[in-house]
Formats: structure tokens, C-alpha cells, sequence
């Protein structure tokens, strides 16, 4: 069932779980986040990037969503624009039946970031569409995502994460519905030099100065090891890649205000892994069958465990009956 993201963040904040935002660039990417989120009868968030809507063209995705939904009628389904950068790209894809955007102006200065938020805003809900909105900086790099140097990033961390102060300030000014916050984590799948540690101390400020504010963790893959082994042990280059513990992830749905958890890159490493290990042991093979449907595999699997670690595992019906309780709101383009 296709819906916005507010019946979702309202359980997802106070329930100690969180929503899943899995990027979507192509059919087996999708298939494998849908059926992990049936078999585990959790919501979850599809999400895609200017990036995406490149490659892939955005009516080809959104015929693979509507399929989704058609097969799945159970699984609750919000369709999210990731880091839109201009208020005439949030209203292409409110026209193109998104159920959710991302306004993304967490590079400009604060009063230009407040002011494109704002006017997305407006936008966004005349239409009856969520939006979200980003403040602070992230380091990493991801598609069309350039956050800051990883090293200069882990050595200055403090001075970019978002400051609780300001997050008052711009949720009041704005009206968004979720705030994507810095917090410690890092796009990419080369996010740090060392372990890292999120700040819970700046997520529990921030939970103060915005109480009841759905929080969002942007670049929170956790790079699983198992597919930088097989990508490195089948030709691939990947020595130092190293991403968000899933334990403090965990840590931050269910102790703390983060309603909605970005996962990009360990999507594309699952598939990535098991192609690879296809190519190199199977060389003869031509049949993209043949490696893209162990791809696939690969990402049910671990987009199931994602889930339990998100918490959201069996809550697709609480989420569906939130949505029926509120009347089952749908952006007016659905009308």
C-alpha cells in the first residue's frame, strides 16, 4: 500500500523503530528490498536520486514501484525523492506521484537552506506530499552527493554535526516534517579511517530543542564485511572501506528520535559482491540471469537483516492501521 511517510514516523518515533530508506536504481535492486520487506512484513521508504532518475528513467522506476505495490498490497510504501536540490525538482516529482521529498540545501548557507526549505515546503504540502530537510554537513561522497573529505571530516566532526539550537530554529521557519541531521555518519562506502562513533549526545540535544521532530540518519550503510571480502577477493580494490556499526544504528531508532535510516551503498555492495564471485567462478557465463538474480538474492538477505536491526520487522500492520486511523491521506495527484 502506497502512503506518506507520516504514518510511518508517527508510530516509528515513539515505537523505538526505524524506517528503512533503500535507494532504488533498477528492478533487481528493487525486487530484493520489496521481498526482504514482505517476508519480514516490515514498511519501508524506496527512495531515488537524481541519480537514479538519470539512469534509469523515472517512468521505468515508478512502473517497477506500481508492480511493488501490486504485489504486495500489504507492505506499506512510501515513494521518496533522496537529496532533491531545487524546489522545481520537488514539484516534477510531486507531478510524477512521489509520496515524499528531500529538499537538500544543507550547502548553502543557513538562511539560503531555510529559505529553499521553506519554499519546498510549501510546495510540497499544498499537494499533500511530506518533506524532509537537511542541516549540517555529512563527509563521503555518493553519486551526485559531495559531502566533505573523509579525514578532514572525522578530525573536525564536531563543527559540522547539526547544531540543536539551529534545529529549533529552522523546523519552526520551515514546517518540515523530518530533519536529516549530522551526527557522525559519512556517505559512501569509504566513511572512515577508523570505527565510527555517532554523538548520541548531539541526537539527545537536538531531540530537546525539537521534541516530537522525526529525525533522519543519512549515510548510514554499515559496509558489511562479508561483501568487501568477496568484491576484494575476486579482483576488486576495496582494502579500506568501512562504514557505520550497525550496533549504534540500532541504538539510534530505538533509544533515540531517528525515525528514517538511509541505506544506498550496501545495496550496491551485495549486488556488486555476488557478481563478481560469479564472473570469477563461472567464467563462461553470459546469462544475466544467472549473476543478477544471485545479486538479487543477496540483497533480500541482507535487507532482512537490516530490518531487525532497524526494528521495523512485523510492523507493517501497526503502520497500516495508523494510516487507516488517520483516513488514509494521499498527496492530491493520487485524487
Amino acid at each position: 500500500m502506497l502512503m506518506t511517510t507520516k504514518p510511518m514516523f508517527d508510530l516509528a518515533y515513539e515505537g523505538e523503530f526505524g524506517i528503512g530508506a533503500f535507494n532504488v536504481n533498477n528492478m533487481e535492486i528493487t525486487q530484493g528490498i520489496i521481498e526482504a520487506c514482505a517476508a519480514e512484513k516490515s514498511p519501508c521508504i524506496l527512495q531515488i536520486s537524481k541519480g537514479a532518475r538519470s539512469y534509469a528513467n523515472m517512468r521505468f522506476l515508478r512502473k517497477i514501484i506500481d508492480a511493488c505495490v501490486e504485489e504486495y498490497p500489504d507492505v506499506p510504501i512510501a515513494i521518496h525523492l533522496d537529496h532533491g536540490d531545487t524546489v522545481d525538482l520537488v514539484q516534477t516529482c510531486i507531478d510524477d506521484k512521489f509520496t515524499s521529498v528531500m529538499i537538500d540545501g544543507s550547502h548553502h548557507d543557513y538562511e539560503q537552506n531555510v529559505e529553499l526549505s521553506r519554499k519546498s515546503v510549501e510546495v510540497a504540502h499544498a499537494a499533500g506530499v511530506t518533506v524532509e530537510a537537511e542541516l549540517g554537513m555529512l563527509g563521503g561522497i555518493e553519486e551526485d552527493v559531495v559531502g566533505l573529505d573523509a579525514a578532514e571530516y572525522e578530525k573536525n566532526v564536531e563543527q559540522f554535526l547539526t547544531d540543536p539550537d539551529e534545529a529549533k530554529d529552522f523546523a519552526q521557519r520551515t514546517g518540515i516534517d523530518s530533519l536529516a541531521v549530522a551526527i557522525g555518519t559519512s556517505h559512501g562506502a569509504f566513511k572512515f579511517t577508523t570505527e565510527a562513533k555517532l554523538a548520541f549526545d548531539r541526537i539527545e540535544a537536538i531531540m530537546k530543542t525539537c521534541p516530537g521532530l522525526p529525525l533522519v540518519m543519512h549515510g548510514s550503510s554499515s559496509v558489511p564485511r562479508e561483501f568487501i571480502d568477496l568484491i576484494n577477493k575476486y579482483g576488486g580494490d576495496m582494502p579500506n572501506a568501512m562504514g557505520v556499526p550497525e550496533d549504534q544504528i540500532a541504538m539510534a531508532v530505538r533509544k533515540y528520535g531517528v525515525c528514517k535510516v538511509n541505506i544506498d551503498t550496501d545495496l550496491r555492495l551485495a549486488l556488486t559482491a555476488k557478481i563478481r564471485e560469479v564472473f570469477a567462478t563461472k567464467p563462461s557465463e553470459f546469462d544475466p540471469r544467472k549473476y543478477l538474480g544471485p545479486g538479487r538474492d543477496a540483497i533480500v538477505k541482507m535487507v532482512q537483516r537490516k530490518l531487525h536491526m532497524l526494528n521495523s520487522a512485523g510492523k507493517a500492520a501497526e503502520v497500516a492501521a495508523q494510516w487507516e486511523k488517520l483516513g488514509k491521506p494521499m498527496p492530491n495527484s493520487y485524487k
